[in-house]
């Protein structure tokens, strides 16, 4: 079981079941979604995962047809993306969760539209694109 919230503590979630593998997207939305080099996400199962708090705080954009970006509408903390395409999946943002994960990175994806200001240094393997086949079994 996972827990975690968002900054200020009004948004609240349980997740009960495996994390995917941890991606870091270096797309440009990413970048200006958490104003960092990346963002650090899993795919859990939409089915397995509940607010426990504040779920009526949540504001969700759209950012491109058919993909949202969830977030707390009082501090701003990024919170998972969906996609109209994957339903029962959600991309949660890592950082939000209390517990440790018990696993690393997998992979860095978008690395084609990477900031040039970041220097990836690690051997983790690296996609210009994503892969769809990172869900949670």
């Amino acid at each position: 079981m996972f827990t975690g919230q968002c900054l200020c503590g009004d948004i609240q979630f349980e997740y009960n079941g495996p994390l995917g593998p941890v991606a870091l997207c270096h797309c440009s939305q990413c970048r200006r979604n958490h104003g960092s080099a990346f963002s650090a996400s899993a795919p859990v199962q939409a089915v397995r995962f509940r607010f426990t708090q504040g779920e009526d705080k949540i504001t969700e954009f759209e950012s491109r047809p058919g993909k949202y970006r969830a977030f707390c509408s009082r501090c701003g903390s990024a919170l998972y993306s969906r996609v109209d395409a994957i339903p029962g999946i959600l991309r949660l943002r890592v950082g939000v969760i209390n517990e440790p994960l018990g696993k690393k990175a997998a992979q860095h994806v978008y690395v084609g539209s990477k900031s040039d200001w970041f220097e990836i240094t690690d051997d983790l393997p690296r996609f210009e694109k994503t892969e769809r086949t990172n869900d949670p079994h």
